[in-house]
C-alpha cells in the first residue's frame, strides 16, 4: 500500500513536515498482521487536511489569553496562543532540531526503535523544547493520529477502511441501525461503509 507522501497532495504541510509526520505515525501505528502502517492508512493526509481547514486556523479556539503555565493537567484546556497549524508546525521544527542536536539525526532519519525511544522521552516529559511544550505537542500528534486512523475515510485517513476492518466496525451507523434487533447478542459482520459510499 502506498504512503501518504506518494498518494495525496499537501494543503497545509510542507514535504519535510509530511515526512516528519509519516515517520512519527508509522511508529505510533506500525504495520502488522492486522493493518497497514499509519502513513499507508492516510493518517498524514488526514492531519494535513485538518490543519488546512478551520481546525488548523483555530476557528473554534479561544486564543486571547491569559495563558496559564502548563502543569501537565488538562483542567485549563489549550494553553497556547498558537492555532493548531502554527502549534504543530513549530513543534515539528523544534523537535526536529532537538533530535538532530541530541540524537544525531532528524526525526524522519531515525530508525523506528530510536524514534520510539525519542517519542517515549517526549511523552514522559524528558525533552524540553525552547518555545513549545513538548508533551502537549506529542499529545496533539497522538490525538490527530488516532483520529486519522479511525475516522471516516472521506476525511483522508483510514484508507481502505483498514482500521474499521481491523476492529470489525461496519462504518456509518445509519446503514446498520435496522439490523440491531435481528443481530442482538450475535456478532454482526458487514462490509464497512463510509459516507463516501453514499455520494
Amino acid at each position: 500500500m502506498a504512503s501518504d507522501a506518494t498518494v495525496e497532495p499537501l494543503y497545509a504541510l510542507t514535504p519535510g513536515e509530511a515526512e516528519f509526520l509519516a515517520a512519527v505515525v508509522d511508529v505510533l501505528i506500525p504495520a502488522d498482521d492486522l493493518s497497514p502502517s499509519g502513513s499507508e492508512c492516510g493518517v498524514v493526509t488526514f492531519i494535513d487536511r485538518q490543519l488546512a481547514g478551520a481546525y488548523g486556523a483555530g476557528a473554534r479556539l479561544y486564543q486571547e489569553g491569559p495563558f496559564q503555565p502548563s502543569s501537565g493537567q488538562p483542567q485549563f484546556g489549550s494553553q497556547s496562543p498558537l492555532a493548531p497549524l502554527a502549534f504543530i508546525r513549530l513543534g515539528i521544527a523544534e523537535l526536529d532540531a532537538w533530535a538532530a542536536a541530541q540524537r544525531g539525526a532528524r526525526v524522519s532519519q531515525l530508525s523506528p526503535p530510536m524514534l520510539e525511544a525519542l517519542l517515549l522521552d517526549v511523552e514522559g516529559g524528558k525533552v524540553a523544547l525552547p518555545r513549545i511544550d513538548a508533551r502537549a505537542f506529542f499529545a496533539g500528534l497522538l490525538q490527530l493520529s488516532m483520529e486519522g486512523f479511525f475516522s471516516d475515510p472521506i476525511y483522508g485517513g483510514n484508507r481502505g477502511k483498514a482500521s474499521w476492518r481491523m476492529i470489525g466496525y461496519p462504518g456509518l451507523p445509519a446503514t446498520y441501525a435496522k439490523a440491531i434487533k435481528e443481530h442482538r447478542g450475535r456478532r454482526y459482520e458487514a462490509e464497512p461503509r463510509s459516507i463516501a459510499d453514499f455520494l
